[in-house]
């Protein structure tokens, strides 16, 4: 499919609220390239992990900077990055809101 992120849909990623990052995620898988081998999630204990790679597609990378620029989202849910576009992010599970643990 090769589609990039609309304006708009970064847009809504930057300034997604705070008390629904299940959702967030989610919206991001929708328009993830590549989510069948660069998207995975696990639960643990008390969040679900979400191991991303960007697989280089650079409409990835720009949905990694929108959440960058979701403060909260970033502060609150980061766990780690890695070289070559590998990401590793914790939605605890206050974060879930509207949504079942799977």
């Amino acid at each position: 499919m090769n589609r990039y992120p609309t304006e708009q849909e970064l847009e809504k990623i930057e300034k997604w609220p705070h008390n629904d990052f299940r959702g967030l995620m989610d919206f991001i898988h929708d328009i993830w390239e590549f989510a069948e081998w660069g998207w995975s999630e696990k639960k643990l204990k008390d969040a679900i992990e979400y191991d991303i790679s960007t697989g280089g597609w650079s409409g990835n990378e720009d949905i990694i900077r929108a959440l960058e620029k979701n403060p909260l989202f970033w502060t609150m849910c980061w766990e780690q990055s890695r070289r070559g576009g590998y990401y590793i992010f914790h939605v605890k599970s206050a974060h879930l809101v509207g949504k079942e643990e799977t």
